[in-house]
């Protein structure tokens, strides 16, 4: 029942809730939501998720409304439960993150590891490619790009011409490209950083 100033007494309010009283719920409702919403942006820092905590209090108070058993004051009760649905919030947001940095974690090492292993298959396939080439070839190719020799002194030191020496370097990287393309490697040259990262 009200009260003679017009508002309702805690136990007529909870006594009309849990009959079903929608006028009951609605006072509650308008008296509470604001301060509530107010006091649990205290803890979550969002007034979105402070919004959806409280209007989750009152849903959970309606629907329980006939079994509803508050042992303290109504004031309380809904204070405590906001809360608690606060602070369920954060552990949730915190397991997200946790979960979150642990996934992403997890695909850089992935990301690494197949990283690792194409370069690791790409050097493979290339040093087979170059062991392959006639002795002249593989000798002067080795030079420019493992050694860093120059044309020239590549010329010099094996006393060809330096034409001679850019043929075989041309030659060489054809019969590489060749390969690394027919057995589908040929994409993977952007991930490399050693010695043939100069192959094109």
């Amino acid at each position: 029942m009200r009260a003679k100033n017009s508002e309702w007494t805690e136990k007529g309010l909870l006594s009309e809730i849990s009959d079903g009283k929608e006028s009951a719920f609605r006072y509650l409702f308008d008296t509470y939501y604001q301060v509530l919403v107010a006091f649990a942006n205290r803890y979550v820092e969002d007034l979105d998720s402070s919004r959806n905590i409280v209007q989750d209090v009152f849903v959970g108070l309606y629907d329980k409304r006939e079994i509803i058993n508050i042992h303290t004051s109504l004031k309380a009760h809904l204070y405590q439960s906001v809360r608690n649905r606060a602070l369920n919030h954060l552990k949730r947001e915190k397991m997200q993150r946790e979960h979150h940095g642990r996934m992403q974690r997890e695909l850089n090492e992935r990301t690494d590891f197949d990283e690792t292993w194409a370069i690791s298959e790409l050097e493979g396939r290339i040093a087979k490619v170059v062991n392959d080439l006639p002795s002249q070839c593989r000798k002067i190719f080795v030079m420019s790009r493992q050694d860093g020799i120059p044309n020239s002194d590549i010329a010099e030191q094996l006393s060809i011409s330096k034409r001679t020496v850019e043929t075989q370097i041309s030659k060489a990287l054809k019969r590489i490209r060749e390969d690394l393309k027919a057995h589908g490697y040929l994409t993977l040259f952007t991930l490399i950083i050693g010695w043939f990262v100069m192959l094109f």
